[in-house]
């Protein structure tokens, strides 16, 4: 699949290939679904806690005698039936965890990507180098590379351009910059637009491909 290669100016510069392995792979939902489910499951913390009869305080004795009041019998007032007693059944801190093996993770990217690539939403310029390292030049090069749409900005390792591209994309609400290496299924389906540098492409088929 070729793609036009642009400039921060919004200028074609020439077509580039995109990596076939990457950007032409079998598209799976239920792959991608399950990556995206396995990813914001294991971002949950798990520490939610409500304290159990025996972990609330008050009771050490029987709050009537067992017979002739006409009450019911009862035994504590930590007992879950009491205001302020024990809770039963509610939620104890865990793990919610998922596995997924690595090849099955990576073959969900390549799908997301592959969509992407299908509906034209794959961004590809030269490089990401501001005349300046100001928020407003970055502001004003998206709106010239993806409009109004949310863009994702891959870059494929921490360097100046990396820093620069971070410090400002950081204020824009619906830009993201990303290394290649950390590509994760939330991020490419949550943004309307991914923007790749020449350099990413390399990067990303050496983590995909």
């Amino acid at each position: 699949m070729k793609v036009n290669l642009v400039n921060l100016e919004g200028k074609t510069l020439r077509e580039v290939e995109l990596p076939a392995e990457v950007f032409e792979a079998p598209i799976n939902v239920d792959l991608m679904h399950q990556a995206y489910v396995r990813q914001m499951a294991n971002a949950r913390l798990g520490t939610h806690k409500t304290k159990s009869r025996g972990e609330v305080s008050g009771g050490g004795r029987k709050p009537w005698r067992q017979k002739g009041t006409g009450r019911a019998r009862q035994g504590t007032v930590r007992a879950p039936q009491f205001v302020g007693g024990g809770r039963v059944h509610t939620p104890r801190p865990r793990s919610y965890e998922k596995k997924m093996p690595r090849k099955m993770r990576q073959a969900a990217l390549r799908s997301a990507l592959s969509v992407k690539a299908a509906d034209e939403n794959i961004v590809v310029v030269e490089d990401m180098v501001l005349a300046e390292p100001k928020t407003r030049l970055m502001a004003d090069a998206l709106v010239k590379l993806v409009g109004d749409s949310s863009a994702l900005l891959l870059l494929p390792e921490k360097d100046q351009e990396y820093d620069v591209a971070m410090r400002t994309a950081d204020n824009i609400p619906d830009a993201k910059v990303l290394l290649a290496g950390y590509l994760n299924i939330r991020d490419l389906l949550g943004f309307d637009k991914v923007v790749i540098s020449l350099k990413t492409l390399d990067a990303l088929k050496a983590h995909l491909g």
